[in-house]
């Protein structure tokens, strides 16, 4: 029997996920129209408008039931009620580089991850990597560009 495995992400994360669901909902009924009016021009095997709209139908149908799937998993997590000495899901963590140059990351799911803005999933490299560690640790990632070191110097849930 198969195992549903929880999806951990932060409310922020949920509400994007809801809103995107309700955008591609809103979006069906417009793709059946658009094939409804393509399949009045006759000829399907030559309807370009016909073909492009049943893609994009079964673009928006995979997409639908991947987020259904994904909030159906949701487990929703308030980093400001985490508290403790470890790296845990949603903790905000400040490292220090090679140069002492801090670098600071917050640990969240999957689909909130954006390292631009200083998110990384707890499933990346780093994240994993981070999990459980503590102030002091140092922490060694393989990297695509090579190896990378880290000393944890900061631990908040905000």
């Amino acid at each position: 029997m198969a195992t549903v495995d929880k999806m951990p992400m932060l409310q922020e994360g949920y509400e994007k996920l809801q809103a995107d669901l309700k955008r591609l909902k809103e979006e069906r009924p417009q793709v059946v129209d658009a094939i409804e009016e393509a399949r009045a021009h006759g000829d399907l095997s030559e309807n370009a408008e016909y073909h492009a709209a049943k893609e994009r139908q079964g673009q928006i149908e995979a997409s639908i039931a991947q987020l259904e799937d994904r909030l159906s998993r949701a487990q929703i997590i308030d980093p400001k009620d985490l508290s403790g000495d470890k790296i845990v899901f949603g903790a905000t963590v400040t490292l220090l580089d090679d140069e002492d140059k801090p670098i600071r990351y917050q640990i969240v799911g999957e689909t909130e991850a954006d390292a631009k803005v200083g998110r990384i999933s707890f499933n990346s490299p780093l994240g994993r990597a981070l999990i459980g560690r503590k102030v002091g640790d140092e922490v060694e990632v393989t990297v695509p560009s090579g190896d990378r070191y880290y000393l944890v110097d900061k631990i908040e849930f905000v």
